[in-house]
């Protein structure tokens, strides 16, 4: 409710993402919640992609400045996994012996890449024979970098009006 009270142009993108999590966690729309996050969005995607992809002209995708754009986004991504995982070592340094915090939690901080806290999970879990299960924890970074991503881009669209 802040958020959208604060730059009300990420409403939207809040509010789907907290429909998401109605459906899922509220127990009484499973069909819906099956529905939602199986074959819709899959349906959904494949009509982006292909709206998208027929409305873009070739010589606009392939120049340089889109490969640009794309290497950027790939150092953003390691910077940010490198950035999580760094911070939370640095807390670790203040943190009491039993209170210290796995730093791959760090990782799944990644805004807008929710895969992020499933391969942390798996890391850990393979890496721990299965004793380790930090899925949970690392939703947690995980959905406020969603919730930061939804922000920036209510404030980029507010800024550009």
């Amino acid at each position: 409710m802040l958020t959208a009270l604060a730059i009300p142009s990420c409403a939207p993108l809040v509010g789907m993402l907290m429909f998401g999590n109605l459906l899922r966690e509220s127990g009484v729309t499973d069909r819906l919640s099956k529905t939602a996050g199986g074959a819709l969005i899959n349906i959904v995607t494949i009509f982006l992609g292909l709206v998208v992809g027929a409305t873009m002209q070739g010589d606009t995708f392939l120049s340089p400045q889109t490969l640009f754009i794309l290497v950027l986004g790939a150092v953003a991504f390691a910077f940010s996994t490198a950035g999580g995982i760094l911070f939370a070592k640095l807390i670790n340094l203040f943190l009491p012996e039993g209170k210290r915090i796995n730093p791959c939690i760090g990782a799944a901080g990644v805004s807008a890449v929710p895969m992020s806290a499933r391969v942390v999970q798996k890391f850990v879990s393979e890496h721990t024979e299965g004793r380790v299960n930090p899925l949970m924890a690392a939703m947690g970074p995980n959905v406020a970098g969603v919730i930061g991503s939804a922000v920036a881009a209510g404030m980029f669209l507010a800024l550009l009006r």
